[in-house]
């Protein structure tokens, strides 16, 4: 159980350094708000804030003609669902926003919460979503949840188990998402792929790096253009 130890004190050390609060500088607005609410995926750690995968989204969309601001971030490292919901308590954010999305869940399956404790708390996450969008769930969109255990980080570690840990929370998600008729991105297909490509990885050995964000944002580009039509 050493390495959960490990990774528990990693993530909260990088929650202190890397809150909700960061932002990068001469943030771009448009006629359409974003929000983008999740946890370290979110928030880019180890990235540069222009790497984050919700501002190369935000860009993309730009250079396909929608006038859309950079994303306003709710997120910090560590985030569960229950702490995300905290935090957005916290911050009272402004709706309506033209898009809002959502990535969370790699926390509460290496702190070991339970599936069903997970539907719930994302339950409300979601609806809290839809009210940001104005009631509209066509301008909501969730991406799955990464494998980590792909990483250096992970490395003597039961991979294998931590794999099929996330797949069991990403089917969650994507049910919970069907049900609201949201739209699902999956994006772990491609966060396996760094197994092998060490370049996607970040330099702390745990989070991936812009490379990889750039993919999700490709992944998810298409679906969002449909949203915002």
């Amino acid at each position: 159980m050493k390495w959960i130890w490990s990774i528990f004190i990693l993530m909260a050390a990088c929650s202190a350094k890397n809150a909700t609060t960061v932002e990068p500088d001469n943030l771009i607005t448009g006629k359409y708000r974003y929000l983008s609410l999740g946890d370290s995926y979110t928030i880019g750690e180890s990235v540069a804030p222009e790497e984050r995968w919700s501002m190369i989204l935000s860009d993309m969309l730009r250079k396909n003609g929608v006038d859309l601001s950079d994303p306003e971030i709710i997120a910090q490292t560590g985030w569960t669902t229950a702490e995300l919901t905290d935090g957005i308590k916290s911050r009272n954010p402004k709706g309506p926003y033209n898009l809002v999305s959502l990535l969370i869940g790699v926390n509460n399956q290496y702190r070991g919460q339970s599936l069903e404790r997970y539907r719930t708390e994302l339950q409300g996450l979601l609806k809290q979503a839809i009210g940001f969008a104005g009631g509209n769930n066509e301008r909501v969109f969730m991406l799955s949840t990464p494998d980590w255990g792909v990483t250096p980080f992970a490395k003597g570690s039961d991979q294998a188990k931590i794999a099929s840990e996330i797949d069991a929370f990403n089917q969650v998600a994507q049910e919970e998402c069907a049900k609201l008729e949201i739209a699902f991105v999956d994006i772990t297909p491609l966060s396996r792929t760094a197994k092998n490509d060490i370049s996607q990885i970040a330099n702390d050995g745990l989070h991936f790096s812009g490379k990889m964000y750039r993919q999700w944002a490709e992944r998810a580009l298409p679906t969002v253009q449909k949203l915002l039509r």
